[in-house]
């Protein structure tokens, strides 16, 4: 009888679950009806969980009050216990067990003598009297082992829950997890009454929906762009374990030399299929911020990410940026003073994007505002003098901006989206708002707390972002010297215009030149000493050839290495057949840095992140403490010989 119970429960708590539902949708139509249908569900509940809770009562009483039975038992004491028993001595050689232990694990046979190990999953006796009870298998069987000390040796006694735990893994492999998805780039295929951009999008459609259906998963049509699909545990076991085929099988749907990507996110592990949503939602976004073109599941709070092989795809629309410059207007309006600050040793994205926000505050909103960087370690000194020129109170140090926090202080973060890469996390914390502006890839270790969140993963740089804000906002507040600030950092980003450009950086471009940019002083900032370029040679002739990956290493410390390192990590990018470059190098005696990039064929990205770092898709650095430079350069070799990062 008690098995026959145990056996139905979940049927029990699932016809339960259902009718609470059903009184929460009577209760519009009859209040009266409602109440007692919930009556009822929860005098079935508590029905069921006395019988749940006096099963569990039964088998603990059943097998402590057997073990308990005697300090050291004999022949007559296991033969009375309804459980397969044994005793060992203090190495795990049997002594002594009743029958059904013999007709269970000995086939009958004569079993003084034979260690118990093989029936215990090859663990030590000890190990499993400290742990009172473990779970193990044996010739397809499943048991619970309970286990004590007694005289001279420990007594084992076995119960047979084969079946419900077969009960158990299927109701976990048959949970439901919810999953949305974007087609990234829906309108490359939206050519009205082309035949190839329609049979293309039918294509890459009926691939997902096949994908759905080979793995006995709902899968709904929620715009023309996006979906929802509602799939069990044990399918979700195989996509993981195939790093999600699916993106590979659309990436191979093309049209005009454009492929089809889609963005997943999936919340995985939730009580509810309603948390589950929630928590796809949030992966969803997460994916996008990424570029797209890949899986982000959301487990616990932990983020697990699969592919992100392809470009960000351009956003050609300027919607968001007029809706953002809308918000910023109001945030500044509201400010009693502004500040702006970019990532640790800044370069010249970083300021000139920071020097954009700065001329529209001041000039625009007649705003206090200040640029807070570390003028000594920064990797755009000769930017930073000129805009200084003139004006000395433009740049402040971290010290002194801590004085200017409070709730009324507006604070924008540039060129980064990750407290720990700002200039100061103390200060951006101290701030009543905060406004992040980035183009690069979104990290799990985000600054959550922004008013707004621009974050355009496919522009080429922030300095491109900030542009596109001044356009709306302040036209005429843009100067040259400015205009020359963001058009430097777009330069430095694109690689002169080469890599991550699209039709929005060449109109920022195009702009920042109408409001008087010089090209040749833009040029100049890029101009290197001779010591520099000499050191730069060293590298670029010391480089291996790694999966077509250029590595060279740094046996030097040089006086500017981060600027060294960068332009060699650039120039090897012009060799042929090199798809990537990666420059190591000793920040200190302790920490190793690893420049990264590439042209967009592999997303070196993903590769840092393995080796604790981030960046961009093109552009990336990570830092490993506690390592030699050979024992750097090893593990990155090891992260590139992974097929998954170089597909």
């Amino acid at each position: 009888m008690r098995r026959k119970k145990w056996t139905v429960l979940p049927i029990y708590l699932l016809f339960v679950g259902l009718m609470l539902l059903m009184s929460v949708g009577t209760y519009n139509y009859n209040k009266i009806l409602s109440l007692i249908e919930v009556g009822i569900s929860i005098l079935s509940l508590l029905i069921v969980l006395i019988v749940m809770l006096n099963f569990r009562k039964y088998i603990r009483t059943l097998t402590h009050s057997a073990i308990e039975t005697s300090v050291a038992p004999d022949q007559k004491t296991l033969e009375s216990m309804k459980l397969p028993a044994a005793v060992t001595g203090d190495y795990g050689e049997i002594m002594l067990y009743n029958n059904r232990f013999r007709k269970a694990f000995l086939d009958g046979e004569d079993g003084e003598n034979v260690l118990i190990t093989p029936f215990i999953g090859d663990n030590d006796v000890k190990y499993v009297v400290r742990a009172n009870a473990i779970d193990t298998e044996y010739k397809g069987k499943r048991y619970t082992v309970y286990a004590r000390s007694v005289e001279n040796g420990a007594l084992f006694a076995f119960v047979d829950n084969t079946y419900y735990k077969h009960v158990v893994d299927e109701f976990n492999e048959t949970k439901k997890s919810v999953g949305f998805i974007t087609f990234d780039n829906v309108e490359d295929f939206s050519n009205d009454g082309d035949q190839e951009a329609m049979t293309a999008q039918i294509t890459a459609e009926n691939a997902l929906y096949r994908w759905a259906t080979t793995n006995n998963a709902l899968i709904r049509r929620l715009s023309d762009r996006r979906y929802m699909i509602v799939f069990e545990e044990k399918m979700l076991a195989r996509q993981i374990e195939n790093k999600f085929r699916i993106l590979d099988t659309l990436r191979a749907v093309t049209y005009n030399g454009r492929s089809a990507t889609v963005s997943i996110g999936i919340g995985h592990g939730c009580e509810t299929m309603t948390d589950s949503a929630a928590q796809a939602k949030k992966a969803l976004d997460m994916a996008l911020g990424r570029g797209g073109d890949q899986v982000a599941l959301l487990t616990d709070g932990e983020y697990e990410f699969f592919g992100g092989v392809s470009k960000g795809v351009e956003k050609t629309s300027k919607v968001k940026v007029r809706v953002i410059s809308e918000s910023i207007k109001s945030a500044i309006n509201g400010a009693e003073r502004v500040l702006v600050m970019g990532h640790k040793y800044s370069d010249l994205d970083c300021i000139g994007a920071a020097a954009g926000m700065y001329a529209l505050v001041t000039k625009k909103f007649g705003k206090p505002c200040y640029i807070v960087t570390d003028t000594e370690r920064t990797l755009a000194k000769g930017l930073i003098e000129r805009l200084q020129k003139g004006e000395d109170d433009v740049f402040i140090s971290v010290e002194r901006a801590q004085l200017l926090t409070g709730p009324r202080t507006l604070i924008f973060i540039v060129d980064t989206h990750s407290p720990d890469f700002v200039e100061s996390e103390r200060v951006y914390k101290a701030c009543g708002n905060v406004i992040v502006i980035d183009h690069h890839r979104k990290m799990v270790n985000y600054i959550d707390t922004a008013s707004v969140f621009f974050h355009e993963p496919s522009a080429s740089s922030a300095s491109e972002l900030v542009t596109e804000i001044a356009e709306y906002l302040g036209d005429e507040c843009i100067d040259h010297i400015v205009a020359e600030a963001l058009l430097s950092g777009i330069m430095l980003d694109t690689k002169n215009f080469v890599i991550n450009t699209g039709v929005r950086t060449f109109e920022a471009a195009a702009y920042l030149r109408k409001k008087g940019a010089d090209t040749v002083l833009v040029r100049n900032m890029f101009a290197n000493s001779l010591e520099n370029y000499r050191d730069k040679a060293k590298l670029v002739a010391a480089a291996q050839i790694v999966n077509h990956c250029a590595i060279t290493v740094a046996q030097e410390m040089m006086q500017n290495a981060r600027i060294v390192c960068a332009q060699a990590a650039d120039d090897l990018l012009s060799i042929e057949d090199t798809y990537a470059s990666f420059v190591i190098s000793s920040i200190d005696l302790h920490t190793v840095n690893i420049s990264a990039r590439s042209f967009g064929k592999i997303n070196v990205q993903v590769i840092m992140e393995k080796l604790g770092g981030g960046g961009h898709q093109t552009m990336a650095a990570a830092q490993l403490t506690g390592v030699t430079l050979d024992e750097a350069k090893q593990q990155l070799i090891k992260v590139l010989k992974s097929q998954e990062v170089l597909k």
